[in-house]
């Protein structure tokens, strides 16, 4: 029997989104068809579409009855570490669908930056607002409507949400996530921290730091560390969305090519069959599944933003209250850098995302009867995959495991979640506590009110930050200045609470999943552009963040607090792109919304 919470959770849901869930569902049985789409188009626009295709391909597109046609929609570049494998991927996948009986065509690409390149740079300010543009690009790619389904190449922060909305407003399609897995294990995550700090204060130079860096992203594959990047493929796997255990097989091993045929194959049958679309798949159960993963895993916050988009792209009006219930009884489940030494290599070794699902199962604290976008019973998630040139599966229980690293739904690091929801008369926000020593704690503190990352920073070194405080920094909301990330705050920070201060940020900005072990009080909602409290805090002004109580209360009364000036945004910056987003600043929903102009 299903834990009594989640199903309370889940009803709640499902109540709240009776009428676009139903509107969402009624527009997926108005473009499903039981031929292939092509069928349907004019003579012209049919030879338009397969114009440029070998022969043997061109053979079975004309046969507009019966030869499913899969879209494949890559996230390729060569600058993405995570991204550069994909690029022989439509060849392969070409050579499968064929293989399988069906043919495949790129039918787009979307962009894929890399907050890894520019954080503390111009470019992130575009970052959170790319996850939209590349739901516009994946729905652009399908929009030439001769496809059966959607083969998905992204792996990265914005870019796995992204091409989920977009393939979801096709949601009478099939589609199925393809990963391109983790670079090999080089410096530990730990010590490239440690090394980021001493250079923060001053103790090694550039040329360290550079090296460093060097040995951690060293070749291709996705970065190691558990942030948004590996959390997308996790949740991808909770939700039924990508094979299971695929997410972490190296790039290039023979188990990924054969995962990669297995995906191809396990998509081709699910064409031309009805109610097989992701829209249709995507129900409240797989949502929240996901959900229940990001926190037995200690996953990226940036996931509060990208679940609840991600939710009413298909009529699911998910909530950071939802978020919070179930964060009540889902334990912890590992330990992943930036919460434990382990990376995504170390977690693949103890069963990966099927010995998550496996405990879960055992203790009724998962929802098990739901579809997959494979077509094979949710049960099959909780299997491993091994072998070389052909996939055998085993059991996620029988793989051994570490319990440094994983340890069951028995006996977690943590009898709750990695996530919780901060309420008080600042607003609300999340905050991530399985990287905090302390997770049932709390810190009352004067406020210190910042104008910028880099006024953060240039005060730590001038020595002006030594005693206890908590950093205030607003006007880095969505609305503001496009949400960007901020952890070029993290090695300083870092740095003072080594020292034995008292410190935490409040921001209506993004940390994400490599926040550190200080405590951060994230995606403040309203934000300040809006009027929020966070844009009349004062220095000075007493502040308690209190994870173990989920308050985040300002020592100011409310009459104080109207007679005190708005927050007034500093000129806005048009360099790198950023005058392109104007309308997007302009029209973006709150964090607790999912910081979305299109949903």
């Amino acid at each position: 029997m299903t834990h009594a919470v989640l199903l309370s959770v889940l009803d709640k849901l499902r109540k709240r989104s009776a009428d676009s869930r139903q509107a969402y569902l009624a527009l997926c049985d108005s473009m499903e068809t039981a031929s292939p789409q092509r069928g349907h188009l004019g003579c012209t626009n049919l030879a338009h579409s397969y114009a440029a295709a070998e022969s043997s391909e061109k053979l079975l597109l004309r046969q507009t009855q019966s030869t499913p046609n899969l879209a494949i929609v890559t996230a390729y570049n060569d600058m993405l570490s995570a991204h550069q494998p994909y690029y022989r991927y439509p060849e392969r996948i070409k050579q499968y669908a064929l293989k399988h009986g069906a043919t495949a065509q790129v039918a787009g690409g979307t962009p894929a930056m890399c907050d890894g390149v520019t954080q503390g740079q111009p470019g992130m300010e575009l970052s959170l607002f790319s996850r939209d543009v590349i739901a516009l690009c994946t729905g652009i790619a399908l929009s030439h409507n001769t496809f059966d389904a959607g083969v998905y190449l992204g792996i990265c922060d914005k870019i796995v949400p992204g091409m989920l909305m977009g393939a979801l407003s096709f949601g009478h399609l099939p589609g199925l996530f393809i990963p391109s897995g983790p670079m090999h294990s080089g410096i530990s995550n730990e010590e490239k921290a440690k090394v980021r700090v001493a250079y923060a204060e001053g103790k090694v130079d550039e040329r360290v730091l550079l090296e460093s860096e060097e040995k951690s992203y060293h070749s291709e594959g996705t970065c190691t560390f558990y942030g948004t990047a590996n959390s997308n493929q996790m949740l991808l796997e909770m939700m039924g969305l990508q094979l299971p255990g695929s997410a972490f097989v190296g790039p290039d091993s023979p188990l990924r090519h054969a995962l990669t045929e297995a995906a191809v194959a396990a998509l081709v049958n699910s064409t031309l069959k009805a109610k097989t679309g992701l829209g249709y798949v995507m129900d409240a159960t797989n949502l929240l599944n996901g959900v229940i993963g990001l926190l037995a895993t200690g996953g990226s916050t940036n996931h509060t933003l990208h679940l609840v988009a991600i939710g009413r792209t298909c009529g699911w009006q998910l909530t950071w209250e939802d978020m919070a219930e179930l964060s009540k009884v889902i334990p912890l489940l590992t330990r992943l850098y930036p919460n434990g030494k382990a990376d995504v290599n170390a977690f693949h070794a103890n069963g990966g995302t099927p010995a998550v699902i496996d405990t879960l199962w055992d203790e009724q604290l998962l929802f098990t009867d739901i579809a997959t976008a494979y077509s094979l019973p949710y049960k099959e998630a909780r299997r491993f995959p091994t072998g070389a040139d052909q996939v055998e599966w085993v059991d996620a229980s029988r793989v051994d495991k570490d319990d440094s690293v994983f340890r069951p739904a028995s006996s977690p690091f943590s009898p709750s979640g990695g996530l919780k929801r901060l309420r008080g008369n600042i607003g609300e926000a999340v905050i991530k506590v399985s990287s905090l020593q302390d997770n049932a704690g709390s810190i009352t503190a004067p406020a210190v009110v910042f104008e910028s990352q880099l006024d953060i920073q240039e005060q730590f070194k001038a020595g002006k930050l030594d005693r206890d405080f908590i950093a205030i920094l607003p006007g880095q909301g969505p609305a503001a200045n496009g949400m960007p990330e901020l952890h070029k705050l993290t090695p300083p920070l870092t740095s003072l609470q080594n020292r034995g201060f008292k410190v935490a940020l409040v921001t209506d900005g993004r940390m994400s999943g490599a926040s550190g072990k200080f405590p951060a009080a994230i995606h403040l909602t309203p934000e300040a552009a809006k009027g929020g409290v966070i844009g009349k805090i004062q220095t000075g002004d007493m502040i308690t963040l209190d994870w173990s109580r989920d308050q985040l209360i300002l020592d100011v009364s409310s009459d104080t607090l109207e007679q005190r000036p708005e927050y007034c945004l500093p000129p806005a910056e048009v360099s790198i792109g950023r005058i392109l987003f104007g309308n997007a600043r302009a029209s973006v929903g709150p964090a607790n919304q999912g910081a979305s102009f299109i949903v």
